[in-house]
C-alpha cells in the first residue's frame, strides 16, 4: 500500500471513530435493565446515559429525562462525561489537521517534509482522542460490572447491565486508534531528509565558462 493510498485509509478509519464516537456520547443506552433472574418480562425498560435517562414502556412508547443537577451524579459519570468531550474536541482538531497533512491535497506541497510531519501530528491527536474515549466506556463498564456483582438486597432483573452504547464506544475507540495509527506512518524517509539537507548546504553560484588555454608558442624571439 502507498503513502498515500495508507493516509486516506487512516483518515476514513479514524473519521468513521470520530463520528461512531459522537453517537456513542449521545446514546442514552450506556447502561440498561438486566433481564438475567426468573422474572424476565418486565412492562418498562429502563435505560441511562451520560446526558439523559429514559424509560421504554411495553407499548412502545419511550420517556426520556435529561439528568438534572451535574454536581448530583456519580463520579464515574461526571468523569465519563469529561473524558468524552476531550476526546471529541481531540478527534475534531485531528481531522482538521490530517486534511492539511495528507498527501492527496494540495495544502503546503511545496514541503513534502513539513507536510508528512503534519499528518503524523493530526495522527497523535487521533490515537488520543481513541485513547479517551476508550477510558471513558471502560471506566463505565467498570462501574456497571461492579454494581452488578456487588451483594445488594436489589433482585437481579433490577439492576443494570451493558448498553448498546458501550459497544459503539468501544468499536469507535478502535477505529480511531487504528486510523491515527496509520496516519503516524507518514513519517518522511530519511534519504528525502538527506537530500533536502544537501541541496539546502549548496551555495547557489554560477557555473563560469571554462578558460580555453593558447596551445601556440610565444612568440618573443621575433621581438629581439
Amino acid at each position: 500500500m502507498g503513502g498515500g493510498a495508507r493516509e486516506l485509509a487512516g483518515y476514513l478509519a479514524a473519521l468513521g471513530g470520530w463520528v461512531a464516537a459522537v453517537a456513542a456520547a449521545v446514546l442514552p443506552q450506556w447502561r440498561q435493565s438486566s433481564y438475567a433472574g426468573d422474572a424476565i418480562i418486565t412492562a418498562v425498560g429502563l435505560h441511562e446515559g451520560l446526558w439523559m435517562s429514559c424509560a421504554a414502556q411495553s407499548t412502545g412508547q419511550v420517556q426520556c429525562r435529561l439528568h438534572d443537577s451535574l454536581l448530583s451524579l456519580d463520579v464515574h459519570i461526571q468523569t465519563s462525561r469529561a473524558l468524552m468531550v476531550i476526546s471529541l474536541l481531540l478527534g475534531f482538531f485531528g481531522i482538521i489537521v490530517s486534511v492539511v497533512g495528507m498527501k492527496c491535497t494540495k495544502v503546503g506541497e511545496e514541503d513534502p517534509v513539513t507536510k508528512s510531519r503534519i499528518a503524523v501530528a493530526g495522527g497523535v491527536l487521533f490515537i488520543l482522542s481513541g485513547l479517551c474515549t476508550l477510558a471513558a466506556v471502560s471506566l463505565y463498564a467498570a462501574q456497571v460490572t461492579y454494581e452488578f456483582f456487588r451483594e445488594s438486597t436489589v433482585p437481579i432483573n433490577a439492576r443494570y447491565e451493558f448498553g448498546s452504547a458501550l459497544f459503539v464506544g468501544w468499536g469507535a475507540a478502535s477505529l480511531t486508534v487504528l486510523g491515527g495509527s496509520l496516519l503516524c506512518c507518514s513519517c518522511p524517509a530519511k534519504e528525502r531528509r538527506g537530500q533536502q539537507y544537501y541541496r539546502q548546504s549548496q551555495p547557489s553560484t554560477a557555473r563560469e565558462p571554462p578558460v580555453k588555454m593558447s596551445s601556440s608558442p610565444i612568440r618573443g624571439e621575433q621581438c629581439l
